[in-house]
């Protein structure tokens, strides 16, 4: 087997590129408004209440209509997981690998489809949309290539008259529950871990990019996995999220969202059920407040276009996304003004017309994104945006919004807005700066921007982000390069895309056997 690289991502420059993207989403958008079951057991399952997908650029688009599953689904898919696994299980690793080679296969074929959806459900851009289907590619990829190493004889030390050997074993029926950032990536990252790995799963997924997992669930039907391996609910969050991490018979949950529900999460399973023989593992990537810090000896114009990708990139709607410049006040006057121009010089739109900066996700998130920028007029200077843009399409749109001279303890400086939000605050010199980088709950990503080594080499050591970048943004994680997740209050330390992950889904087991 070749050795795993990642999926280069297409070149947007390339007015080939463009064209053929161009018709994918012409193409999708002749299907909008379509109907999709649940998938339980192989089986395609209607429920009374409905999930309306919508477009966020055009919110009176139905992109696609799907089920709303209740207590009675999620127990119908439990069972179904359950009865699954007591087959899944012996499937040799494999042969269960190839079913992800499948997958990333026929993605590959799709990508541009895969693309052109996701743009039309959730608002990404040409790049950031193929960014996403790529890195589901890898995941796939790298995680089939991870099962079989896990698979292999583990080393263990000889003892005298005895045959020792340790091997891994799935841990039964998992919920997935990913977000709608990474709709596809994230989704296909963690459900793909869980089945290579022995795992049955119940994988609902966000209701505002429910699409993105009717896809995959179709994907890993038509290559062939068996029913019930992976079962496709869309339900409440409130009613069948809670029911599904609460079961007695889930042994375990992966998800990515935000701290409160994560923790909300990670309460519910920690308390055992009746019947219930096991302590559920909760594997959760939440949120973060990252920061990039410019330091007096940096290159103003590459931390200033590292700044902007990381901020605004997908309308700043990533867990990894620069919240923070950190500034030292030696330079800071000069990196503001080529701060200003630069966002200045963004476009907002549609992102079916590749706009640098399309819509937020939906209605609450733009209302929630507008109160923090009010909050923010009260807490620092106004540099650069902060309203809403308002077109007749009714799309969420909100300006890239900039606010200077915030101090390092103000809301905005400390609450995960998830939106086009920067906060900008002066630091006396690079300890100001490492102290003010560290003084937030999480602890996702970061990144500096400075010439000198030594400063890098202290923050090498100590700014505490479970993913620290030197020169270059803080987001665009890769897989095998960069395995992904944080500290603190960002999550479970689990690294996605790594050589440990498929371990949180695996429990070891040893033998010995006594010999003459």
């Amino acid at each position: 087997m070749k050795e795993f690289r990642n999926e280069p991502v297409l070149d947007f420059s390339n007015l080939k590129n463009i064209r053929a993207q161009r018709a994918a989403i012409e193409d999708v958008r002749k299907r909008f408004g379509k109907e999709y079951p649940n998938i339980i057991g192989g089986k395609k399952v209607f429920t009374e209440e409905k999930t309306i997908s919508r477009n966020p650029a055009r919110p009176s688009e139905v992109v696609g209509i799907f089920q709303k599953g209740g207590k009675e689904h999620a127990e119908q898919a439990i069972a179904a997981a359950l009865k699954a696994f007591e087959s899944w299980k012996n499937v040799p690793a494999k042969q269960r690998a190839q079913f992800l080679f499948k997958a990333a296969k026929e993605i590959r074929r799709r990508r541009l489809e895969i693309n052109a959806w996701m743009i039309s459900e959730v608002g990404k851009n040409y790049a950031e949309a193929d960014a996403d289907t790529c890195e589901a590619i890898d995941f796939l990829e790298f995680y089939g290539r991870e099962m079989l190493r896990y698979a292999q004889p583990q080393p263990v030390t000889p003892v005298p008259n005895e045959v020792n050997e340790l091997f891994y074993i799935p841990l039964g029926v998992g919920v997935i529950l990913p977000p709608w950032n990474f709709p596809f990536a994230i989704l296909v990252g963690m459900t793909s871990a869980a089945i290579v790995t022995g795992n049955t799963v119940v994988l609902k997924p966000s209701s505002d990019a429910p699409m993105m997992g009717w896809i995959f669930a179709d994907i890993m039907r038509s290559v062939g996995l068996p029913p019930g391996v992976l079962n496709y609910l869309v339900a409440s969050g409130a009613e069948a999220g809670d029911y599904l991490v609460a079961h007695p018979k889930t042994r375990f949950i992966a998800f990515t969202g935000s701290m409160e529900v994560g923790l909300h999460i990670n309460e519910l399973a920690a308390k055992p059920q009746p019947g219930q023989i096991w302590i559920k593992r909760v594997i959760a990537e939440m949120g973060g407040k990252d920061a990039i810090i410019v330091d007096s000896e940096a290159d103003l114009d590459a931390a200033v276009q590292g700044v902007i990708i990381s901020a605004f990139g997908f309308q700043g709607q990533k867990c990894s996304a620069c919240s923070r410049a950190i500034v030292d006040r030696k330079v800071y006057k000069e990196f503001v003004a080529k701060l200003r121009e630069a966002v200045a010089a963004l476009h907002v739109g549609p992102p079916e017309d590749n706009y640098p900066v399309g819509p937020v996700v939906n209605e609450r998130q733009k209302n929630s994104i507008l109160q923090y920028i009010e909050i923010g007029k009260q807490e620092g200077k106004l540099l650069i945006g902060g309203n809403a843009i308002e077109d007749e399409s009714g799309g969420y749109y909100i300006e890239p919004t900039v606010f200077i001279d915030v101090k390092p303890t103000a809301r905005i400086a400390q609450e995960e807005i998830f939106g086009p939000v920067l906060a900008v605050i002066k630091a006396r010199d690079f300890d100001d700066a490492l102290r003010i980088a560290n003084s937030t709950i999480y602890g996702l990503t970061g990144s500096v921007y400075s010439q000198n080594r030594a400063k890098l080499e202290r923050a090498r050591q100590e700014f505490h982000v479970g993913n620290l970048y030197f020169n270059r943004k803080c987001t665009g994680a890769l897989v095998g390069g960069h395995p992904f997740g944080g500290f603190n209050m960002s999550g479970t330390d689990s690294k996605a895309g790594g050589r440990d992950y498929l371990l949180l889904f695996l429990q070891a087991k040893s033998v010995s056997r006594k010999v003459s």
